[in-house]
């Protein structure tokens, strides 16, 4: 593993209606579920550890998703940790905090 992101993806769809637009961030998680890669949903952004062209990708892919499924538009907010040696797990950042 040579990359971790941190994505939230906001779909905006006709009317912005919280219920849709939850249903629509719904669909972009079980994406990410079936990827099998390590990844952690937080309230306000979903964590993935994996290769950096598979992350790329994934972007990628969501932002495709949220327009199939309704919206007009989507913004996303991406951190990426990239490194040739490798990034530390999401365990190892956050299980001191557990």
């Amino acid at each position: 593993m040579n990359a971790s992101i941190a994505i939230q993806t906001l779909p905006f769809l006709e009317g912005n209606r919280k219920e849709e637009m939850y249903s629509v961030i719904d669909e972009v998680i079980a994406y990410i579920k079936k990827q099998e890669l390590v990844y952690e949903v937080g309230p306000f952004e979903t964590t993935i550890e994996g290769e950096l062209s598979q992350l790329i990708k994934i972007i990628e892919d969501v932002t495709r998703l949220c327009v199939e499924k309704g919206a007009k538009s989507v913004l996303s907010y991406v951190k990426i940790h990239y490194s040739e040696e490798g990034v530390s797990a999401i365990s190892e950042k956050v299980e001191k905090h557990r």
